[in-house]
């Protein structure tokens, strides 16, 4: 008789797709901007800005934490997307037999070494000279 629509979450997909491109971009900009405010913070602190005194330096410096954040944000997203799929099978195994608690716990603890491996390559982005 009636029909109930609920306009709201009829273009889900596209609004879901436009607020990660949102995200994305904004994301890039902040990767784009953060090393100049480096540099201006750098030289607001009475230091001179010329080549002599290392203008170079807030830039290096903000390129490791850039570098470091991109190895352990792209390390924790892959994780977490392969631990979303694995962990729903699991439970659908497990579901099935109750056996495969143990092979389902290792499955889902795989993917935490993309993670560990990640901060390994951050410390070491942040340790280099």
């Amino acid at each position: 008789m009636y029909e109930v629509r609920n306009t709201m979450y009829e273009n889900k997909e596209v609004t879901m797709k436009s607020r990660l491109a949102i995200g994305v971009l904004i994301l890039l900009a902040l990767m784009i901007v953060s090393p100049f405010v480096a540099l201006a913070a750098e030289g607001a602190h009475g230091e001179s800005t010329t080549k002599e005194a290392g203008i170079g330096e807030g830039m290096k410096r903000a390129g490791y934490g850039i570098g470091a954040g991109i190895a352990i944000g792209l390390a924790g997203l892959a994780t977490g997307l392969a631990q979303a799929r694995i962990g729903s099978a699991g439970i659908g195994a497990l579901a099935e037999d109750p056996k495969l608690i143990g092979n389902v716990i290792l499955l889902v603890a795989i993917p935490e070494t993309v993670v560990i491996l990640g901060f390994v390559i951050a410390f070491m982005i942040l340790g280099a000279p």
